[in-house]
């Protein structure tokens, strides 16, 4: 009863926005050899760039993070639990699910490169089923320094994505001038953390309170995203398109940092609205399951586009009109139609495993109730497992062979985080290792 709804529906808006986008710009040609493509229709089209505007919606995702992740340190911290306990306990909830994920899509890969499958159908499956991994390290990334970033929104407020912002400008003009190498891998924490960071100010009431932030947020984004993409370099599209330099999200640019505070105001705007909606039983009903799927939804969406394709595709069934003609936007509909049928299928599949992550998350997630004993528990393996798995998530790509290096450090970072140790208390007690938890 104490959660915001409101919340828990940008999660689900935001998750259905991110299957509908990739389905909708998801184009499948059979070659006359028999082989299936992909081709880009973002580049092929290019007026369906204007479309990312609608289906950019990453900044709710990190919005929606910051507001719960400030939620529950700060429960955390009133409990006495540490940092490590905490951080171990929600990237756990990312990456038990992206774990056994990436260990059967690896699987698959395997097998099938081992039995002589196309490698560049193996290419296409791999592309298909690891394109919305580059999000998970980020966010595991900002969840490791939640307590630090919200120990400054404690003390700075408003000042902390105001200077983030700026820092993230600083990289950017970097990037697009003189091209300095690696140095704009740090605007995915700093444009991401910016949304992740007003999640904090969302939740404490800066920017609701009396203030009449959220429309300046609108217009003053919408304003310097308009800019930016008239006067300045920026394209229109907001997802990566080949070729396209400089891309507003590889890494994000100041374009996006427009277009994510924008979207931040909007979202607050239509806040009040969108919660007397919600408070009917009707609609909550229906948003409340997508929420609690989500990680399933997220991680599995594409699975459909594969089980389609070679139903379909393959066999040569599929109509298949000149990439954005008429007649293929006609077909758009009962493509997506068919694809939500096939996902609601896997989801109810996946179900019995669900169900079994979640044993295991409550099995080995820190308990608040006993942080007294958790000084004892080595911290250094949170952030050694953290360190490994947002490491392998970035480089987990399968092209058509097996990936052994990330796939051996995404496993070992979840082995790390997984680990339990037994106090003294433990062994002189008896009690199970639930004494050993830490603040969830």
């Amino acid at each position: 009863m104490s959660r915001d709804r409101y919340v828990d529906f940008l999660r689900a808006w935001a998750i259905g926005l991110v299957v509908l986008g990739h389905w909708l710009i998801t184009a499948l040609v059979r070659e006359p050899g028999g082989e299936i493509r992909a081709p880009e229709l973002l580049a092929t089209v290019p007026w369906t760039q204007w479309l990312t505007l609608e289906f950019q919606i990453m900044p709710l995702f990190f919005l929606a993070g910051g507001h719960a992740a400030g939620g529950s340190w700060v429960q955390a911290r009133a409990a006495g639990g540490t940092a490590a306990g905490w951080v171990r306990a929600r990237a756990l909830r990312l990456l038990l699910p992206a774990a056994v994920y990436s260990g059967l899509v690896l699987s698959a890969v395997g097998i099938c490169s081992a039995v002589g499958v196309d490698p560049n159908t193996l290419e296409l499956v791999g592309w298909a089923m690891a394109m919305q991994f580059w999000f998970l390290p980020v966010y595991l990334l900002l969840s490791t320094l939640t307590p630090p970033l919200h120990a400054a929104h404690r003390r700075w407020g408003l000042l902390v994505p105001m200077a983030m912002g700026a820092v993230a400008l600083v990289v950017d003009t970097l990037v697009v001038t003189v091209h300095t190498p690696y140095v704009g891998l740090l605007d995915y924490v700093l444009v991401w953390g910016v949304a992740y960071q007003l999640g904090f100010c969302w939740r404490d009431g800066l920017l609701t309170e009396g203030r009449p932030l959220p429309a300046a947020l609108a217009a003053g984004g919408a304003l310097a995203f308009a800019a930016l993409i008239t006067l300045g370099p920026f394209p229109i599209s907001l997802i990566l398109v080949t070729g396209q330099t400089p891309s507003n999200t590889d890494p994000p640019s100041a374009a996006i940092l427009a277009w994510a505070v924008a979207q931040v105001g909007l979202c607050l705007l239509a806040a009040p609205a969108v919660r007397r909606l919600l408070d009917r039983e009707r609609v909550w009903r229906a948003v409340r399951p997508v929420g609690g799927a989500g990680m399933t939804l997220y991680l599995w969406h594409m699975l459909p586009v594969l089980i389609v394709a070679a139903a379909f595709y393959l066999t040569g069934l599929a109509p298949e009109p000149a990439l954005g003609s008429a007649a293929w936007w006609g077909l758009r509909l009962p493509w997506l139609l068919v694809l939500g049928v096939v996902l609601t299928g896997v989801v109810r599949a996946l179900r019995p495993l669900e169900r079994g992550l979640s044993l295991l998350h409550e099995r080995t997630r820190p308990d608040p109730g006993f942080s007294r004993f958790s000084r004892s528990y080595r911290s250094w393996l949170p952030w050694l497992g953290l360190a490994a798995s947002v490491t392998a998530l970035t480089r987990f790509a399968p092209d058509g062979r097996f990936p052994v290096l990330p796939a051996l450090g995404l496993l070992l970072g979840t082995a790390l985080l997984t680990a339990r140790r037994r106090t003294t208390a433990d062994r002189d007690t008896g009690e199970p290792k639930e004494a050993l938890r830490e603040a969830a």
